[in-house]
């Protein structure tokens, strides 16, 4: 039994080590907050979790009437992440690389607990969906401000940018 504890731990530790995915989670009481006084959730949001981890944004919007979509690349978190979220008709967990996924059309909101090193590369992400789906994105990110370009509205770590649609020449 303990050999099979030691492989699913080294397991879990080589996966996120070789895919560089951090897995740390947000802070229920924080995420609230956001949506609620950052940047207040309607029906009509649909926010997407780049790297959503156990799923604990995604449940957090749900609870304020949104609805979740979030982005693993991990396999045990996306069963963590579905089981918690039995029943909840508004969250979606997907096992997928985001960097190669296109964000649902109806999508309003981006959130991630990402890294400096990505951030940028994160923000341009969010801009070409923007541009692919023809209309502005919210993107909040946590602990990471994008470099050289200033956040719209800020609520102690975390950071809301307006992602505008690239327009064509």
């Amino acid at each position: 039994m303990w050999l099979l504890i030691a492989a699913g731990i080294v397991f879990f530790v080589g996966f996120v080590a070789f895919t560089g995915a951090p897995y740390v989670p947000s802070r229920r009481a924080d995420v609230t907050r956001v949506f609620t006084e950052l940047y207040p959730l309607t029906p009509e949001d649909v926010v997407v979790d780049i790297g959503s981890g156990d799923g604990v944004v995604l449940r957090t919007v749900s609870k304020l009437g949104a609805r979740g979509v979030g982005y693993e690349i991990h396999p045990i978190l996306v069963l963590i992440s579905r089981m918690l979220s039995r029943g909840d008709d508004k969250v979606r967990v997907q096992l997928a690389n985001f960097w190669r996924a296109s964000l649902p059309d109806e999508t309003t909101v981006v959130y991630t607990f990402g890294e400096a090193r990505d951030i940028a590369k994160m923000y341009a992400y969010v801009r070409h969906e923007a541009t692919r789906i023809g209309r502005p994105l919210t993107f909040i990110s946590y602990a990471f401000t994008i470099p050289g370009i200033a956040p719209d509205a800020s609520d102690k770590s975390y950071f809301l940018y307006k992602v505008k649609p690239l327009q064509e020449s």
